[in-house]
């Protein structure tokens, strides 16, 4: 089903529903600590400072859907990137079930003070994640922000996104981190469980982490936050210690589709 951006919000006129009412304003770039920020229940129109409902069987063929894996589908997350540049039109967060995705760990060290997710190729998993559907405007700035990542495309054959109604999409986008992911230990691609509690494991597993970012996951993100270099190097010693492995999904980087 095809429809213009708000028209098919529900209820946009008689309810009030603020990202701060909802539990959903908080900004992981603001409180790294908070990464991946707090998830909507259900699909959304992110208007400014509010969440409208939406009908999730909607698609929009005048944007580009890409599927959030961790921060950008978070409104308080979404609203502070668009909001640095001006922009406050309407981006639908539409909930959808993708097969053949997990979210996994980005294997650098974000200069906003996290860890972040990554997608990576889990033939046969299936996850409830959101897709964004991003105007030109929108679009350029999420991607700019992505500085560590490169847009690849997933189309439905390997990767099936199906909306509320059982339809397929015809495929979407998804940021893929050119540093690869980080494993389990075992050479499997470990699973982001939440910014506090994958520090604090991290941290835990290696001497030379601790010296360059300290014991606790308070003192990681106050020294890496904004420190270019640090981030640089605390990246580098990932893949030194052999935490580094493929995401499975590098060979859906590419030309991109209109």
């Amino acid at each position: 089903m095809n429809d213009p951006v708000g028209e098919r919000a529900v209820g946009a006129v008689r309810t009030v529903r603020t990202v701060e009412k909802l539990g959903l304003a908080r900004a992981p770039r603001e409180d790294p600590l908070s990464y991946p920020g707090a998830w909507p229940v259900t699909s959304g129109l992110l208007v400014g400072d509010r969440l409208l409902p939406l009908d999730e069987r909607v698609t929009y063929e005048d944007r580009t859907p890409v599927l959030a894996i961790g921060s950008n589908a978070s409104p308080g997350q979404l609203r502070h990137k668009l909001a640095e540049f001006g922009i406050t039109s309407p981006v639908p967060m539409v909930k959808v079930r993708v097969t053949g995705i997990d979210v996994g760990v980005s294997a650098h060290v974000s200069r906003v003070g996290y860890v972040s997710a990554s997608p990576v190729n889990r033939p046969g998993v299936v996850r409830e994640l959101f897709v964004t559907w991003f105007d030109v405007r929108q679009l350029a700035v999420v991607d700019a922000s992505e500085g560590a990542y490169d847009r690849a495309w997933l189309g439905p054959a390997e990767f099936p996104v199906a909306l509320g109604s059982g339809e397929l999409l015809r495929g979407a986008y998804v940021y893929v981190n050119r540093h690869g992911v980080l494993h389990d230990g075992t050479g499997v691609p470990r699973r982001h469980p939440g910014e506090r509690a994958l520090l604090t494991e991290l941290l835990g597993g290696s001497a030379e982490l601790r010296m360059l970012f300290g014991r606790t996951p308070e003192e990681f993100c106050a020294r890496v936050r904004g420190d270019r270099g640090l981030c640089e190097r605390g990246t580098r010693l990932f893949r030194e210690e052999g935490l580094v492995t493929v995401s499975g999904l590098e060979g859906f980087v590419g030309p991109q589709l209109p």
